[in-house]
């Protein structure tokens, strides 16, 4: 089998229905992979560049957060029959200044970016491992796992939280043959940086920073996502990668 084919193999994506989320989920598809897609509504577009590519899309309905994650990778499982690899990519920001941030933004944030994220690898994992396959397992997290940001809190903790439950995640598992990573994207056009964005000041502070000089697109994170979840990261442990158009080099 070619070294970042994922023939035979099904992928869960949480948060497919656009954005970063969407772009993996389809660049797994391209490479082989069939798809289970995570997300609070049913995710049409994703579904129909799937379905075009061949590959099988099954549809998982749940909010992270609140749904239990030994439910969703439970009701993956059974449509899907399998659970090869898991991209834990959805995930919320709240914005405010520490001083003045709430409980409730914490919470939230947390709950969703951090708590759902570690166990849906729990139980993703236990179902790797007890099938005795392994399997390869690619956390989301921000150039905020190495940075402290600014009014964003829970985010940054959050995020921060993912690296270290990467690094402690491949410690335990890697012997048992599952892989697990994370991929740190920089600046991106989605919806999450919309306010960045349209802040002029902002924008330019933020591109004058970027050795790439523009600001990332989801489809840059493909190329990272086949190589975590295929075999050719078979000896990649606990690493986080960023893809950032070289933010973290400045």
């Amino acid at each position: 089998m070619p070294l970042f084919s994922l023939e035979g193999r099904v992928a869960m994506v949480t948060g497919c229905n656009r954005g970063l989320g969407q772009a993996m989920a389809v660049a797994l598809a391209e490479a082989g992979a069939d798809i289970v897609g995570v997300s609070r509504r049913e995710a049409d577009q994703t579904r129909q560049r799937v379905e075009a590519l061949g590959r099988r899309y099954v549809s998982v309905e749940a909010e992270l957060g609140k749904d239990r994650p030994a439910d969703i990778v439970e009701r993956a499982i059974t449509q899907a029959g399998q659970i090869d690899i898991l991209v834990n990519n959805a995930g919320m920001i709240r914005r405010a200044p520490a001083l003045e941030f709430s409980e409730d933004d914490w919470d939230s944030v947390i709950d969703v970016n951090l708590k759902a994220a570690f166990f849906l690898a729990q139980h993703a994992a236990r179902h790797m491992i007890e099938r005795g396959t392994g399997g390869k397992i690619i956390h989301v997290a921000s150039m905020l796992s190495f940075q402290g940001g600014i009014r964003v809190p829970s985010y940054t903790a959050s995020k921060s939280g993912i690296l270290g439950l990467t690094r402690l995640m491949a410690n335990e598992w890697a012997s048992q043959g599952v892989n697990v990573n994370a991929i740190a994207p920089g600046y991106m056009a989605t919806d999450n940086t919309q306010a960045l964005r349209d802040d002029p000041q902002r924008s330019a502070e933020i591109l004058g920073r970027i050795p790439a000089g523009r600001w990332g697109n989801p489809d840059d994170l493909a190329g990272a996502a086949v190589f975590l979840a295929s075999s050719a990261s078979d000896y990649v442990h606990g690493h986080t990668l960023a893809v950032d158009g070289g933010w973290l080099a400045r």
